[in-house]
C-alpha cells in the first residue's frame, strides 16, 4: 500500500474515532463524583458511590434526563485535597462534566470548591460541614448541615431533651471536630448559661486510646458527653468509656452515623444519641425503598452519607429538569430557587448563601440499630447563620 494512501486511512480512522466519541458523549449527560473509596474514609466513600449509582440507575430507568442517559464519572480522592484538586481538573477538562456531587470530607471539598466555582459548574456538597465549602461562591451548595448547626443541635438535645446540668465536650482536632465543637459551645454559652461545661478537650485525629481523656471525664461525672468525631473515633471512645464504668449519656453527630459505629462499639452503643439528617424510621415509602434497596443490592445498611449523596444527585438533576438545560448558569439558578424538594433527608431548600434548610434528625441506638428519637425544626436552631 502506498504511503500516502496509508496515511489517509490513518487520518480517516482518527477522525471517525473522534466523531464517534463526541457523538457518544453528546448522548449522555455527565455528572462527576469524588469520594474517598480507599483509605481511612473508604466506608463513607463506598456509601456515596453506591447511593449515587442507585439514584442514577433509577433516573435512567425512568427515561433519563432531558432525553438522554446520565453518565456518572466517579473517582477516588482518598480524602486527600491534593488528589481531589487534580481529579477536579480532570473531571472538568477531560470528562466535560456539567454537574458535580462532592462526596468527600471537608478538607478535599474545600480545596475543589473554588475550581468548580471558577468553571461555573454547580457543586452540591453531600455532607462536608466546613463553612468554606459554600463560601467559595454562588455555584457551591451544601445538602448536609453546617458543622455549627449540628453542634448546636447536639447541645440542644443535651439541654432540652436530656435536661443536662453538666456537660463535657470532646472532639477530633480537625476541621470537622472543631466546627462541631464551636457550634455546641456557642449554643451553651448563649442559650444555657446555667449548664456547666466541666471539661473541653481535642484529641489528635489518629488517636486510638481515649482513656486519658475519659479518666478526666469519669472523675468529673458529667450528665452528658458531647463527643464529636467520625465513627472510627466515637466507636472506640464509647466502648472504652463503658469499659471504664462511665455512665454519662453520649451525644454525637453525623460522623457517627454509620453501621460501622454499631459494629465497633457493640453493646456499648446502646443509648447513644446523634444529630444527623437521616431518619431510618421515616414513613415515606420512597425513603424505605432506598434503605431496603441499598441493603438488598449491596448487602449492608446505608447511612446519612449515602442518603446525602443520593439527595445531592437528585438536587442537581431536578434543577436540570426545571431549567430545561445543563447550562451551568441556569442550573445554578434553579438550585438556588429550590424550595421544599422532597428528598431522602427531608424537604430541601437553600439559603442565598447555598446552605441547606431542613429539619435536623435525632437518632438513638436501640436494640442495636439507629431509630427515631426526635426532630429539631425550630427555625432559629436549624438556620445556617
Amino acid at each position: 500500500m502506498k504511503r500516502g494512501k496509508l496515511l489517509g486511512l490513518v487520518v480517516l480512522a482518527l477522525v471517525f474515532s473522534i466523531f464517534c466519541g463526541t457523538a457518544m458523549a453528546a448522548n449522555t449527560i455527565k455528572i462527576g463524583v469524588l469520594a474517598p473509596l480507599t483509605g481511612f474514609a473508604a466506608d463513607d466513600g463506598i456509601n456515596v458511590k453506591n447511593s449515587v449509582i442507585m439514584a442514577a440507575d433509577k433516573l435512567n430507568d425512568e427515561g433519563g434526563l432531558l432525553g438522554k442517559k446520565v453518565e456518572l464519572v466517579i473517582y477516588d480522592d482518598r480524602a486527600d485535597p491534593k488528589e481531589a484538586v487534580a481529579l477536579a481538573y480532570k473531571l472538568i477538562e477531560q470528562d466535560r462534566i456539567v454537574g458535580f456531587v462532592a462526596g468527600s470530607y471537608s478538607f478535599p471539598t474545600r480545596a475543589v470548591a473554588p475550581i468548580f466555582q471558577e468553571s461555573e459548574i454547580p457543586l452540591i456538597s453531600a455532607y462536608a460541614i466546613h463553612p468554606d465549602v459554600t463560601a467559595a461562591g454562588d455555584y457551591c451548595f451544601r445538602n448536609g448541615f453546617l458543622g455549627t448547626v449540628e453542634g448546636r443541635g447536639c447541645a440542644h438535645v443535651a439541654v432540652n431533651n436530656l435536661k443536662a446540668e453538666s456537660i463535657a465536650l470532646i472532639h477530633a482536632d480537625n476541621d470537622f471536630g472543631r466546627t462541631l465543637a464551636r457550634g455546641a459551645h456557642e449554643y451553651l454559652i448563649a442559650t444555657a448559661p446555667h449548664v456547666e461545661i466541666v471539661y473541653e478537650a481535642a484529641y489528635p485525629f489518629a488517636e486510638k486510646d481515649y482513656k486519658p481523656y475519659l479518666s478526666r471525664i469519669k472523675a468529673l461525672d458529667p450528665d452528658v458527653v458531647i463527643a464529636s468525631g467520625y465513627f472510627f473515633q466515637s466507636g472506640p471512645m464509647i466502648k472504652q468509656a463503658r469499659e471504664m464504668g462511665i455512665d454519662s449519656i453520649f451525644v454525637g453527630e453525623e460522623g457517627s452515623d454509620s453501621p460501622q459505629f454499631l459494629k465497633i462499639a457493640g453493646d456499648a452503643s446502646e443509648g447513644f444519641i446523634m444529630v444527623t439528617n437521616l431518619n431510618r424510621d421515616d414513613n415515606r415509602q420512597f425513603v424505605q425503598d432506598y434503605l431496603e434497596g441499598y441493603k438488598e443490592r449491596f448487602g449492608e445498611e446505608t447511612c446519612m452519607v449515602g442518603a446525602s449523596a443520593y439527595d445531592a444527585f437528585v438536587v442537581l438533576t431536578e434543577a436540570m429538569k426545571k431549567a430545561g438545560t445543563t447550562n451551568g448558569k441556569k442550573v445554578r439558578q434553579a438550585i438556588a430557587d429550590m424550595k421544599g424538594l422532597d428528598g431522602i433527608t427531608g424537604a430541601i431548600s437553600f439559603t442565598p448563601e447555598g446552605e441547606v434548610v431542613k429539619p435536623l434528625q435525632v437518632q438513638v441506638v436501640k436494640d442495636g440499630n439507629f431509630h427515631y428519637y426526635d426532630v429539631i425544626d425550630d427555625p432559629e436552631l436549624i438556620k445556617p447563620y
